[in-house]
């Protein structure tokens, strides 16, 4: 616990270049505060250890805006950015070196029973708001736009966006960063209408042309 613990701290310094030192990290950022409350949360539950591991959970709810069950589990070098309104189920299981930011959901549809919340692979990126639901499968490298809402597995090495979430970008290699720049994401439903009016553009070029031809 104590290695995954300053492997999280660590991460915080990897990901977020506001962060200064680790005296500031450690008393003013919701989302390793959160964290290390789950680290003990969960290390009390894996001894059976009633009703404690919910009520330290309850806890960091409260202080800090964050939902973690302490059953889920979750690897080393995790990072939640802000973190308000960060929701992790039950039965989540998130890989290393994941970055979640705010508003993040790790949940399930209400309808299953056992394995009910994603399984996150390994340098996985979760922009501001999107909402992973149902046990489903992210694979390692995977980054999800902004308030995207996935619901079917997503292989490896891909980038997803949308509501429903659509592949839009995959790579037979490892992405080079693990940060996401939400500025550029591509736009399906807007390249597809400027592929629409570039196709109108060019049916009018073509009756010009045959309107041009006929004889009156």
């Amino acid at each position: 616990m104590l290695k995954a613990i300053r492997q999280d701290l660590k991460a915080v310094f990897d990901r977020d270049p506001a962060a200064t030192s680790r005296l500031e990290v450690i008393l003013t950022y919701a989302g390793f505060h959160a964290l290390l409350i789950y680290r003990i949360a969960h290390w009390l539950k894996s001894y059976n250890v009633p009703f404690v591991p919910r009520a330290l959970s309850q806890l960091a709810r409260w202080l800090t805006g964050i939902e973690i069950h302490p059953s889920a589990k979750i690897g080393t070098g995790f990072f939640i950015d802000h973190g308000m309104g960060v929701v992790i189920g039950e039965t989540a299981e998130v890989g290393d070196y994941v970055t979640l930011f705010q508003g993040v959901t790790l949940g399930g549809t209400g309808k299953e029973r056992g394995k009910r919340h994603p399984t996150l692979g390994n340098h996985v990126v979760v922009g501001a708001g999107a909402k992973i639901l149902g046990g489903i499968k992210i694979g390692d490298n995977v980054k999800i736009g902004a308030n995207s809402v996935v619901i079917k597995n997503v292989p490896p090495n891909s980038t997803v966006i949308g509501v429903p979430a659509r592949v839009i970008k995959t790579q037979g290699e490892r992405l080079p960063d693990v940060t996401m720049d939400q500025t550029n994401l591509p736009d399906p439903i807007s390249d597809r209408f400027a592929a629409l009016e570039q196709e109108l553009i060019e049916l009018r070029k073509k009756l010009e042309q045959r309107d041009s031809q006929l004889p009156f």
